[in-house]
C-alpha cells in the first residue's frame, strides 16, 4: 500500500546528511522509514539528524503534522534485516562502488521480489551495479541533490534493465514528494553531475591560476547567468571529497577534461571538506 502517493514503508542505507535528507521527505510525504546505519552510534546520529531536520520543517509551517507524529514515523536500525517489508529501499552511503554493490547485494537479500531496489549515486554507472544484482529489473537510480528538504530536483536514472513500470513509478514518488523528476539513461555522470562537474572544475582551475577570488567567480554566475549559487559555493555544499570522486569517475570513463585540478586534490587532503568541514572555498562558521 502507498501512502500519500509514495510507498508506506521506505528504508534509506547511510543516515549522513543526504540520507538524513531522504528520510526526511519520505517521512514527511506519508511514509514510514528505517534507517540503517553501520553501528549504534551512526544509527544514534543518523536518527538526530532526521528528527532535528523533521522539527525544522514543522517551524517553518511545511507539514500540518506534528513533530512527535512525525518522529513516530521514523525508526534506526544496523543491520539489513530491518529493511524486509520495505517497498523501496534507497541507498545512500558514500560514492564507492564496492561498497555500494555490497550494500545493495545485502539489501535485495532480503527484500520481497516487488520491492524496488534505488542508488543515489551521482556518477557510478547504474548498468555496472546491476550487473551484480539478481532482479535489475527492480533496481533504478534515485538522485537526490543536497541539501533535501531545499531541492526541488531528483534526476531518475533508468538502467538497460530497469522495467518500464518501475520509471512512471518513480516519477510519482518524486512528485508525491513535492519535487521535479527528470528522466536521463545510465550514461556517464548522468546529466547533472556530468555537466555540474565541468563546471566546478573549470571554476576550480580558475582559482589555482589566480584568474579570480572564489566570491568573484560565484559572482560571475551568480549575477551574469542567474545561477541561484556559484560553482565553488555548491562545491563547498556538495564536498569537496564528493567532487572529487565525480571527477575521478569521469575521467577514467570520459578522459583528460575531467582530470581533477591539483587544488581540489590538495583541499580535499587537507580536510577543506566543505560546509561539512567548516571550511571549503570559504568558512562555514555555522558548523
Amino acid at each position: 500500500m502507498s501512502a500519500g502517493g509514495v510507498p508506506a514503508r521506505v528504508g534509506v542505507i547511510g543516515g549522513g546528511r543526504m540520507g538524513a535528507g531522504i528520510a526526511h521527505a519520505f517521512v514527511l510525504a506519508g511514509a514510514r522509514v528505517t534507517v540503517v546505519e553501520r553501528d549504534e552510534a551512526a544509527a544514534a546520529e543518523a536518527s538526530v539528524r532526521v528528527l532535528e531536520s523533521v522539527r525544522r520543517s514543522v517551524e517553518r509551517g511545511a507539514t500540518d503534522r506534528s513533530a512527535d507524529d512525525l518522529a513516530a514515523a521514523v525508526e534506526t536500525a544496523t543491520d539489513a534485516s530491518a529493511l524486509a517489508g520495505c517497498e523501496l529501499v534507497v541507498e545512500a552511503v558514500p560514492e564507492d562502488r564496492d561498497l555500494k554493490l555490497g550494500t545493495l547485494c545485502r539489501a535485495e537479500e532480503v527484500l520481497a521480489p516487488s520491492a524496488a531496489l534505488a542508488t543515489n549515486t551521482s556518477s557510478i554507472s547504474i548498468d555496472d551495479l546491476a550487473a551484480r544484482l539478481a532482479r535489475p529489473a527492480r533496481f533504478i537510480g534515485l538522485h537526490f541533490f543536497n541539501p533535501v528538504p531545499a531541492s526541488s530536483l531528483v534526476e531518475v536514472v533508468v538502467g538497460a534493465g530497469t522495467d518500464a513500470g518501475l520509471v512512471d513509478a518513480a516519477r510519482g514518488w518524486v512528485e508525491a514528494l513535492g519535487k521535479t523528476a527528470v528522466v536521463v539513461r545510465d550514461a556517464p555522470g548522468f546529466a547533472s553531475s556530468r555537466l555540474g562537474v565541468a563546471l566546478a572544475l573549470e571554476a576550480i582551475r580558475m582559482v589555482e591560476e589566480g584568474v579570480a577570488s572564489p566570491g568573484d567567480i560565484d559572482a560571475a554566475m551568480e549575477l551574469g547567468y542567474r545561477h541561484p549559487a556559484g560553482p565553488l559555493r555548491t562545491t563547498d555544499i556538495v564536498g569537496l571529497d564528493v567532487r572529487l570522486g565525480i571527477a575521478e569517475e569521469l575521467h577514467a570513463r570520459l578522459g583528460d577534461r575531467f582530470a581533477p585540478p591539483e587544488l581540489l586534490r590538495r583541499m580535499v587532503a587537507e580536510g577543506r571538506l566543505g560546509r561539512k568541514a567548516g571550511r571549503g572555498f570559504y568558512e562555514w562558521s555555522d558548523q
